[in-house]
């Protein structure tokens, strides 16, 4: 009988995310995942030293990296001198790089809450009676905090992010594994972020969310497209998540629930490909994912 692929699954089951509960979407979804995978959960910080034993990590909920930097940036530089597979792909242009794809779709056109980052790019902006300032390296609203527009030119512009403050009707999320849609939730309270429901979308707004993942070009991975409804109708991009996005899953249906699963488990498959042959520590693991 052929050997099960084994997943070195990344959470931290004990992260105090506000509204959202971390360790129970990960017990739920690694207990299914365990039907196709044999599966080891571990703490980022500990992803580094195990991930050799496995046929591919995947990264979940695995918090800010902001909380253990140093040691995620020897993870990646590890998995890619080793040819580790990693899922979601180390590839990702979204989040998973920073916040400098707010700055680059702001400047293309993109239909993206308007971002500047230099103070002579200001005039850039739209008036509002508040600007958001953020940092580029910032994740979970850790750094951000509301100016008036008199402040904006004696800010320190040394990576941060500057937006107007949008007065939003709602925001809406749209989930995809790899590039196909398979739910959207929405907060209808702009003061509740987490407080989400389910949302059946317009064509005009998988179009929208769609176009992103087009952008960020991964073949595989999970992703959540965060937009808000702004006041003229339209929808602009907040975040596109592409690194470790809370999926919410105990907020949808169990049909819908189970779709999801199975979709992710088709495209660790696919990921995966022939079985990775695996090393002793420290040696290589295979194909560079994708």
């Amino acid at each position: 009988m052929p050997a099960r692929p084994a997943l070195l699954y990344v959470t931290d089951l004990a992260y105090p995310a506000r509204g959202r509960r971390y360790g129970d979407e990960d017990v739920f979804l690694s207990s299914r995942l365990r039907a196709d995978f044999d599966i080891a959960l571990c703490h980022p910080r500990d992803a580094r030293a195990l991930m050799d034993r496995f046929d591919a990590v995947v990264v979940r909920n695995s918090g800010p990296v902001l909380h253990y930097q140093e040691e995620y940036d020897a993870f990646r530089d590890a998995a890619a001198a080793r040819g580790t597979r990693v899922y979601n792909p180390l590839t990702g242009r979204a989040d998973m790089a920073g916040k400098q794809y707010l700055l680059d779709l702001s400047a293309a056109g993109h239909p993206v809450i308007p971002t500047v980052d230099r103070p002579e790019d200001l005039g850039r902006l739209p008036e509002a009676d508040a600007y958001v300032v953020k940092p580029k390296a910032g994740a979970d609203s850790i750094g951000l905090r509301l100016v008036s527009p008199g402040r904006l030119p004696d800010l320190a512009y040394d990576g941060i992010l500057v937006q107007p403050r949008v007065d939003f009707r709602y925001e809406v999320s749209f989930v995809f594994v790899d590039d196909a849609f398979q739910y959207a939730l929405h907060a209808p309270d702009p003061t509740r972020r987490w407080e989400l429901r389910p949302y059946e979308p317009t064509r005009a707004d998988l179009a929208f969310a769609r176009r992103f993942i087009d952008w960020n070009t991964l073949d595989h991975g999970v992703q959540r497209v965060d937009a808000c409804r702004a006041p003229d109708g339209n929808l602009l991009l907040v975040e596109l998540e592409d690194l470790n996005p809370y999926l919410s899953l105990d907020l949808v249906a169990e049909p819908v629930r189970d779709t999801f699963v199975a979709a992710l488990t088709a495209s660790l498959h696919r990921f995966l490909g022939a079985p990775a042959v695996r090393t002793d520590a420290g040696g290589a693991t295979g194909a560079v994912p994708g």
